[in-house]
């Protein structure tokens, strides 16, 4: 008795992991048929990010496409600042860990600024650098 129940409980946890995997698996394919319009994109589990010409569209992975999409140019765009733990911080002097975002704040003070979620630093780093030249 004692077996079937740990059998049964480490299925069920089989399982749930394989749904999990093919979930994720999901976002990413459908990831990479909308990146493929763009110059350049990015794919993490927080936000996908692209670049096309001097627009810059970004939203949430799904399992059929990206969703919550927002598009922007780069001529409204002021600044472009990394920020980790709510704070800007220098391209030069990245820390080691902290929740990291894209900020851009644009050339209009009524609109208000936008905040793209990476999971990685160094990742953030490197678009804030690649879309800076971009400006």
């Amino acid at each position: 008795m004692e077996r079937g129940l740990l059998w049964t409980s480490l299925l069920i946890v089989f399982i749930w992991l394989a749904w999990l995997g093919w979930n994720e698996y999901q976002k990413v394919e459908a990831y990479r048929l909308w990146a493929e319009k763009f110059e350049n994109a990015k794919y993490d589990i927080y936000s996908v990010l692209a670049k096309n010409g001097t627009n810059i569209t970004w939203g949430k992975p799904a399992r059929s496409a990206p969703v919550d999409l927002k598009t922007f140019s780069l001529k409204d765009v002021r600044d472009i600042h990394l920020v980790v733990n709510d704070k800007v911080v220098s391209l030069d002097a990245l820390p080691s860990k902290g929740e990291s975002a894209l900020e851009f704040v644009f050339k209009d003070p009524t609109t208000q600024a936008v905040r793209v979620p990476f999971t990685e630093i160094p990742l953030a780093a490197k678009w804030a650098k690649y879309l800076q030249q971009a400006l």
